[in-house]
């Protein structure tokens, strides 16, 4: 049965998982880090609070390669986490550096600065725009994304990611350190363009043990979020 048809049919008799709305939808942080750099446990850390404290907010750690030549290659390290990284250096004119975090897409800021950061979301919740809702859900092997209509347009962006993983440095800047890591990005591609109007779309689950959908507008903002638990894969 195609996964079209099998959405639809569970459909008709009430079989579809639940959906995460993002009605009041969560702040997007990003972080961009390397397990090679000695400046990135504080921002780690960071995050990682964020993920365990902060319901408020979807804290994502891209892990760039430009560290990885320089005596340890990051097992979680991304050509795609770079170029993401890369733009928004373009953007703020600040180029690209570790530990960064990026507040909805609006704003960049030093990873391990936590005043600083925290200010940021609180000013993104009060200001952040939402163009539309999205909601997430998982039928069989597949991601059913809905946005809603709303005004605006941008791409929509699949994200996986695992939850945690701790890693033992062997060489490097941190070298004999151990890293607990959370929200490690596996995954991000772009799946559809959203033009206003209401769009469906299946797609195959992604690389990573948790779901995250966010809309992108044409000025790098983030103006639509979800995320679809772990527990619910």
């Amino acid at each position: 049965m195609s996964s079209r048809l099998f959405f639809l049919v569970g459909l008709a008799f009430g079989l579809l998982p639940a959906m995460t709305s993002a009605a009041e939808r969560p702040v997007v942080v990003e972080l961009f880090t390397s397990q090679g750099c000695s400046s990135c446990p504080p921002a780690n850390a960071f995050l990682n609070e964020m993920t365990k404290q902060r319901p408020d907010v979807l804290p994502l750690a891209f892990h760039v390669t430009y560290w990885d030549r320089l005596g340890w290659k990051d097992p979680f390290s991304m050509e795609s986490a770079t170029s993401r990284q890369e733009r928004y250096g373009r953007r703020f004119g600040d180029g690209s550096y570790t530990p960064e975090m990026v507040v909805n897409g609006t704003v960049g800021l030093v990873g391990s600065h936590r005043e600083e950061v925290n200010a940021a979301i609180d000013r993104a919740k009060r200001e952040q725009r939402t163009a539309a809702d999205v909601s997430v859900s998982k039928v069989g092997e597949n991601v059913m994304i809905t946005v809603g209509s709303g005004a605006g347009d941008g791409k929509v962006l699949l994200i996986g990611f695992d939850r945690e993983h701790v890693t033992k440095i062997g060489r490097g800047e941190n070298g004999g350190r151990t890293l607990t890591e959370a929200n490690v990005v596996r995954s991000i591609r772009q799946v559809a363009d959203w033009s206003g109007k209401q769009v469906q779309i299946s797609e195959r689950l992604p690389d990573g043990q948790d779901v995250a959908v966010v809309i992108e507008s044409s000025d790098g903002r983030i103006i639509g979020a979800a995320h679809l638990a772990g527990n619910s894969m």
